[in-house]
Parts: C-alpha cells; structure tokens; sequence
C-alpha cells in the first residue's frame, strides 16, 4: 500500500495561494487564449468552467519554458500526422515523418509507424497537448485487439523500458490490469532510480482499489514516483466506472466525455481514468519544464499538495483532492524559490 505524501517540506503548509488575484488575471498568457476554447479542447480546460475545470488559463499566466520536455504515451499508437499533433511528435533517431512518428511494439517486429486503429493514443496525446501546447510527445504503442493479454503485457513492458532507457520526463500510462506483473514492476523500478515521473490510470472497474483483491496495475505498485488518478465529472462528482480508493488514487482529474484529437484529424468525445491520466500529464510536464532541477518526488507533492478538495471525494482521494494548475504552478515557484535560498545555521555562543 502506497503512503500518502502529505506535505512539502513545511512549506506547503503554509503557502497562500492566491490564485484568484485580480492582478494575475490581467497577467498575459504563455499560449494563445484560443487553445482553451478549439474544437480539440474539453471543459477540463474550460475557462467557463471556474470549479469543475483544471483552472489552465491561470496556469498559463504563471509558466515559461525552460526546458523541452518529452511525454512518452504509451497506448493505442497515434495519428502521427494529425493537424492537432503533427508539431509535437518526438521521434528517438532520425526527423519526424510518415515512416518515423513513434515506435509500435504491438506486433511481430518493432517499427516507427504506431498507427492508431483504436483512437485512444490520439485521444490521450491530444489532453497532454491541450494543457502543455510546446510539449514533446513520444508515441509508443502496446494495444493489439487481436493479441493475448499477455501479449499486450509483453509490448506494454517493451514500450516502457525504451521510455526509460531514452530518458524521457514523464510517462504517461492510461492502461493496466489486475495482475501483478514481476517484469513490468522492474521497469518502474528503473524508472523511479532514475526520476522518471509515471502517471498511471486508477482503472475503470468501479472498484475500491485499496483492496487488494482489486488492486489495479501498475497503479498499485506503490512506487515513489507513480501518481494514481482517478476521475470527476464537471459536477465534481467521481464518475461511476472510476476505481478509487483513499489510500490507493492520489488525485482526480477531469475524465468524462472528454473532447479530444481523434484519428482522421478528428476530434471527439471518451470517458475514463485514461483521459484524466493525460490532465495531470500535462501538468507535471508544465512543471517539469519551468523547473527543469525538480526532481520527481518534489513534482509529485506539488501536484497532490496543491490539489483542491472537494467533499465529495472524501474518502475516494487522497486528501480528496481535484487537480489544479494554476495553483500547482504557483506552489512550485514557492518552492523553487525556496530550494535556491541557502541554508545559514549560526554558531551558538558559549
């Protein structure tokens, strides 16, 4: 059983977030107002959407980028050439192209071209964009309909390990099972030593994931560096297919009928803890990139330390917390700041 990261240093204890300043609201964006409203965005981003939404315009007030980071997405593959996603593909080796837009692991031999039949990958990779426009999106599929569980797992375990071996900043996983997996736990494992933030799907069985009877891969690893999520509604209610778990999902995040990229250069609709993975993505990318020197344990307890609650999570979420990057952004200036201050301890007098 994971345990709760309830404080940062003393400092989060005692930050005032004053994210609703009149005085911030006059401040310019970091990205064009017009990504919060386009056919691709979704109320998660809505500034309409005061409470239910992520409050991103805030978010976008506070940010610069400072360093390119990479999202490895590992799902159903991507529309490498989507009109919404085209700028934002990271390719390993070689430039971007219709041959080279990702890695597929999901058949016999490994190739360059993940191509999405499902939809999901395009889906999830355009919620990561739509909170982080300049984000890098490293495209690596598992999910082959017509393959076995296990061989899903296999691909699964393949495509995180190229993530970790390629150094990517986060890794986003909308996906899991019940089983436990000993090889897939190693990867995550690699991950963690090495800093790479996972945010990982709590599941859509509607089960309590506290339970171990229930528990959920790879959310229910416990591991350091994973932030489980789980699913609200714009009435700020969790949906009914989410797992959840007080102990078990750290954070929730918007994840019903959740517009998006889709395949065709489309845009569209899905529901799920695989959409409200990509939210919080997003922002750790955010923060990731405006405090390159922030290791992933300080990201992760800004991000659950700055969550909003909301009393109809309790005992759902940790700390029954909704996500929110205005006031994550704010928190990790604060404590950026506070790292940089030097430690001066004086001599006592004899």
């Amino acid at each position: 059983m994971k345990t709760a990261a309830k404080s940062l240093l003393t400092l989060a204890l005692t930050l005032h977030l004053s994210v609703g300043s009149a005085f911030a609201a006059e401040a310019p964006l970091a990205f064009n107002a017009e990504l919060l409203i386009s056919r691709y965005a979704s109320w998660g981003i809505d500034p309409d959407k005061h409470l239910a939404s992520i409050n991103l315009k805030e978010s976008w007030t506070k940010f610069k980028k400072n360093k390119e980071i990479v999202v490895a997405v590992v799902d159903t593959g991507i529309q490498g050439d989507h009109a919404f996603l085209a700028k934002n593909i990271y390719v390993v080796g070689g430039k971007n192209s219709a041959s080279n837009y990702g890695v597929d692991f999901s058949g016999e031999k490994v190739t360059n071209t993940p191509s999405d039949q499902h939809g999901h990958g395009t889906h999830v990779a355009g919620i990561v964009k739509s909170i982080f426009p300049d984000v890098k999106i490293l495209a690596l599929k598992y999910y082959n309909p017509k393959a076995s569980g296990q061989a899903n797992l296999d691909a699964t375990i393949k495509a995180l390990q190229y993530a970790v071996d390629n150094n990517v900043d986060v890794i986003n996983y909308s996906g899991g099972g019940p089983e436990a997996s000993v090889e897939e736990l190693r990867v995550l494992k690699a991950a963690e030593k090495k800093g790479i933030l996972v945010i990982a799907a709590a599941g859509n069985e509607r089960s309590n994931i506290d339970d171990k009877r229930h528990a959920y891969y790879p959310a229910s690893y416990g591991l350091s560096n994973i932030i489980t999520v789980g699913a609200h509604d714009d009435g700020l209610n969790i949906i009914p297919s989410s797992n959840w778990g007080k102990n078990s999902v750290d954070i929730a995040a918007p994840g019903h009928r959740i517009r998006s990229s889709i395949p065709q250069n489309g845009a569209g609709y899905m529901t799920g803890t695989s959409q409200a993975t990509a939210f919080v993505s997003g922002v750790a990318a955010m923060i990731k990139s405006k405090h390159p020197t922030m290791k992933f344990d300080q990201i992760k307890n800004i991000i659950l330390s700055s969550s909003l609650k909301v009393k109809n999570f309790d005992g759902k979420i940790l700390g029954a917390g909704k996500l929110d990057a205005a006031r994550a952004l704010e928190l990790a200036d604060s404590v950026n700041e506070k790292l940089k201050t030097p430690v001066v301890r004086a001599v006592a007098n004899k």
